[in-house]
C-alpha cells in the first residue's frame, strides 16, 4: 500500500512544550480536515467581529473555518511538492499570506462564492476605519440623551450644554471627515448615535478541491483599507 501523504512528521524542536503542543494540535487538525473535505476556500475578512464568526460557525456547522496561524496551517499542509499532504495543495500554503481565514467545506464551490458574494452585515465602526462619508451633526437639542451623558459628550470633543435639562447642542459638529481615518473618540460618538458605518464581510481569495488543485479568485472588491487587524490569531476557531 502507498505510503500516505498525510504521514509526514514535523520537527517543532524550536518552541516551548505548551508552544509545541497547540502548533502539533494545529496542524493535525489541519490534515485532518483536509482529508475530511473536499473543497477549501481562503478569504479575506473585513471589518472582524468575534460575534458574527460565531454566528457563522453555527450557521455552517457542516464545514470548518480556521483563522490565523498561517505559518503553522502552511507547515501542517506541506509548502513544497515534497512535503505537501494533499495533491496540489502546496499552492495554497504558499498563498496564505496577512489576515486571511480558511473555510473546509464539501459544498460546491458555486453555492460558497454566492454566499460569500452576497452575505454582509452592518457593523459600528472602529478606530481606523476609512470613513465613506463625512458625518455632520447639526446643532440644537438632543432629546434622545439623558443629561447625565452630557459630561461624557464634551470629553469625546462634542459642543454641547444642559439648557433647561436638555442636551443640547451648541453648534454644528463635523464628527469625521471623508476618506480619514476614525478616532476612538469619533468611534464612539458614531456609536451613542446608532450610526453603523462598517459592513462585516467575507471575501474570497482562492479556492482548492482535489480534483483541480489550487486556484486564486478574481474580485473586484475594494476593501476601502477596512480589513482590521484584530484577527484571532492564538486559537484555532472550532465550529
Amino acid at each position: 500500500m502507498p505510503k500516505s501523504k498525510r504521514d509526514k512528521k514535523i520537527s517543532l524542536t524550536k518552541t516551548s512544550k505548551k508552544g509545541k503542543a497547540l502548533k502539533e494540535h494545529i496542524i493535525n487538525d489541519v490534515r485532518n480536515c483536509v482529508e475530511k473535505y473536499d473543497r477549501i476556500f481562503v478569504f479575506a475578512v473585513h471589518n472582524m467581529r468575534n460575534n458574527k464568526l460565531k454566528d457563522l460557525r453555527e450557521e455552517w456547522v457542516d464545514s470548518r473555518f480556521f483563522f490565523g496561524k498561517n505559518k503553522i496551517i502552511a507547515v501542517g499542509m506541506g509548502k513544497t511538492p515534497e512535503e505537501e499532504i494533499a495533491d496540489g495543495i502546496h499552492k495554497l500554503a504558499n498563498g496564505l499570506h496577512g489576515q486571511c481565514g480558511l473555510l473546509f467545506t464539501n459544498k460546491s464551490k458555486s453555492k460558497v462564492i454566492s454566499w460569500m458574494n452576497s452575505y454582509q452585515e452592518v457593523e459600528y465602526a472602529r478606530a481606523g476605519f476609512i470613513v465613506p462619508d463625512t458625518i455632520v451633526i447639526h446643532e440644537g437639542p438632543l432629546p434622545d440623551f439623558s443629561h447625565a451623558i452630557e459630561p461624557h459628550l464634551r470629553q469625546l470633543g462634542m459642543p454641547t450644554a444642559l439648557k433647561k435639562g436638555v442636551v443640547t447642542l451648541i453648534k454644528d459638529y463635523e464628527v469625521c471627515k471623508k476618506g480619514q481615518p476614525l478616532t476612538p473618540e469619533q468611534a464612539k460618538i458614531l456609536k451613542l448615535f446608532g450610526m453603523q458605518l462598517a459592513t462585516f464581510k467575507l471575501v474570497p481569495l482562492g479556492f482548492y478541491s482535489k480534483k483541480k488543485g489550487y486556484q486564486q479568485i478574481k474580485t473586484n472588491d475594494d476593501n476601502n483599507g477596512n480589513v482590521e487587524e484584530d484577527m484571532e490569531t492564538e486559537i484555532v476557531n472550532e465550529t
